[in-house]
């Protein structure tokens, strides 16, 4: 069976638990507190229970701390997958949607998404879903906006005779 993997010298046990009194996120208080236990003579088990962990994972972190400080044991983000459209891509697709489709060629008279993706499919030979594609445009500054239905037979002089015309009653003056 292996030695304990030294804990590093420069913080007494006090002064872990006080770091560990200001610390903002609760699992690095709670691995702070571990470690103090740690350095005030406890057993790696108990300071382990302490942390509710194993002593495995107590070693994981005193290599963190020993490396990093106290800074170490916070969790890091997870940076996730990568994009499946390069900047460049996006950039063509932002120029393809403010050019608009062409009647004959895409057989559409406006952007859906579900055209959009068709469209992403053949040039960048990429399938991504229809919430997806709303996401990239809104990233690229488009907004979904849907005009209000209009009869083609609506008549503009008929709609400004029905207007109201009277001020109301209620305005404030």
């Amino acid at each position: 069976m292996g030695a304990a993997v030294a804990l590093r010298e420069d913080y007494s046990g006090s002064e872990l638990r006080q770091l560990a009194k200001a610390a903002k996120d609760a699992d690095q208080a709670r691995r702070l507190l571990a470690l103090a236990a740690v350095r005030d003579g406890m057993s790696r088990a108990a300071g382990a229970k302490i942390g509710a962990m194993d002593r495995q994972t107590l070693r994981d972190w005193v290599h963190r701390f020993n490396g990093k400080g106290p800074e170490g044991l916070i969790n890091g983000k997870a940076p996730g997958p990568e994009p499946k459209l390069t900047a460049e891509q996006k950039e063509e697709l932002r120029q393809v949607v403010e050019a608009g489709p062409d009647a004959d060629k895409d057989g559409v008279v406006r952007w859906r998404c579900v055209d959009l993706k068709r469209v992403i499919e053949e040039r960048f030979d990429v399938d991504l879903d229809e919430v997806s594609i709303g996401r990239i445009l809104k990233e690229l500054g488009f907004a979904h906006v849907s005009p209000r239905p209009k009869h083609p037979e609506q008549d503009p002089d008929a709609i400004e005779a029905l207007k109201k015309t009277s001020p109301r009653a209620w305005r404030k003056r």
